[in-house]
């Protein structure tokens, strides 16, 4: 038995969620923060791209959340999945990511940027030129070159996989080694800079390598287990923080392509991260929150028009079943959509971003919904995600009338 989808209006009676984006906590959506000051205290401008996929940008995006530094955001589009806005090629040549203004001054490279910051406003406990945070900042080099040689080159011969592993593996047992020596889970004694610095590519790794090696990075390392975990008590990781998915597809036309290997584990876990079931995945352990369901359906509420627009199928069609799907999310009875929406819902189900367009537990509840929708029409596949690029992602199509 099903019933019939609620209407739109039905539906936003069902949603109270709200966010102070400029004052409240972290989050993907803002374009100017203030954290209680005035706007005329605002000396940064950051440069960022629209979907925070950037993981340069993240690292200088939780520095600033952290040190409480009033910004305004200005986002813009990376290579990867659209054309270059002309504005900000003229201001950055290269148009690399990211970039920022302070006091006038343009300054690029993620590195400088957090050493310029410094200098302006103090560091993050200790300075990126301290002693032991150089130490750190090297170890985190390595562990980035070990992992791109495992996930990022095809292997020439037969044992290179393995080799490959073995090394990311002996990289991250030094990574343990050194979050070991400190009696708190945070690489030195207090949360500081090089926590903020490991951040973006660890979520990374912990992401594409269990999707592509079948190896769970945050499972099988209890050091590492114990930073994540740290890291997620921060509301300001939380409001950067990504899911397995939105990482396993947004890194191939990022990173020049990423290898998978033919294990069983990996099938396994590429089915889970695709299919679902999304909840008890390694990529989050904090308690859900209580509103989760509420802001998905405010998110999609908000951005229905453009959803509805640029998805494949016959509007009228994707309407009902997008409707049928958060019907079924917030009442948890089922709504059976129209006859050939399911390859349309799982169209949407894969291109929902963390955190671009809502939390990762909203997008659990979400994904779970369109999934469990779909299933009722049938067992179609939306197109394919692009792997050399992700043009189904280009904000161009989304900001058209």
């Amino acid at each position: 038995m099903t019933i019939a989808p609620l209407t739109w209006t039905e539906l936003a009676a069902l949603t109270d969620w709200q966010i102070d984006p400029i004052n409240g906590p972290t989050n993907a959506q803002a374009r100017l923060r203030l954290f209680g000051q005035s706007e005329s205290a605002v000396r940064v401008t950051l440069y960022r791209d629209h979907h925070a996929w950037c993981p340069y940008c993240q690292k200088v995006w939780l520095w600033l959340e952290e040190k409480q530094i009033p910004y305004r955001i200005e986002k813009v589009t990376m290579f990867c999945y659209g054309e270059k806005e002309s504005w900000y090629k003229r201001k950055v040549r290269s148009g690399m990511l990211p970039a920022l203004e302070l006091d006038g001054q343009l300054i690029t490279e993620s590195d400088d940027i957090l050493l310029a910051l410094e200098h302006a406003f103090g560091p993050l406990a200790q300075g990126m030129e301290d002693s032991q945070v150089l130490s750190l900042r090297r170890l985190e080099r390595l562990l980035f070159r070990a992992w791109c040689a495992w996930l990022c080159y095809p292997p020439i011969m037969p044992q290179q996989e393995r080799q490959n592993r073995d090394q990311f593996i002996e990289v991250v047992n030094k990574v343990e080694h050194a979050l070991a020596s400190t009696p708190g889970p945070y690489f030195l004694e207090t949360f500081g800079t090089v926590d903020v610095i490991f951040t973006p590519y660890v979520e990374r790794m912990n992401a594409s390598l269990y999707y592509y090696k079948g190896y769970s990075m945050r499972e099988v390392n209890p050091r590492l287990a114990d930073w994540f975990a740290a890291m997620e008590s921060r509301s300001t990781y939380r409001g950067t923080q990504s899911d397995f998915h939105t990482h396993a597809h947004d890194l191939p036309p990022q990173m020049g392509g990423c290898w998978e290997n033919s294990e069983p584990q990996t099938r396994f876990n590429q089915r889970r991260v695709d299919h679902g079931p999304w909840f008890g995945l390694p990529d989050v352990t904090y308690p859900e929150p209580a509103n989760s369901r509420q802001e998905a359906l405010h998110r999609v509420i908000k951005h229905h028009a453009n959803m509805i627009r640029v998805n494949p199928a016959d509007d009228q069609v994707f309407d009902q079943a997008l409707r049928c799907a958060l019907t079924l999310m917030m009442t948890g009875e089922s709504c059976a959509p129209p006859p050939g929406s399911d390859s349309a819902l799982r169209y949407l189900r894969d291109r929902i971003s963390v955190p671009r367009d809502m939390s990762i537990y909203a997008a659990k509840r979400l994904r779970t919904a369109l999934e469990e929708t779909a299933t009722l029409a049938g067992d179609g596949q939306g197109t394919p995600i692009p792997v050399k690029h992700r043009r189904d992602q280009d904000p161009a199509n989304f900001t058209k009338v």
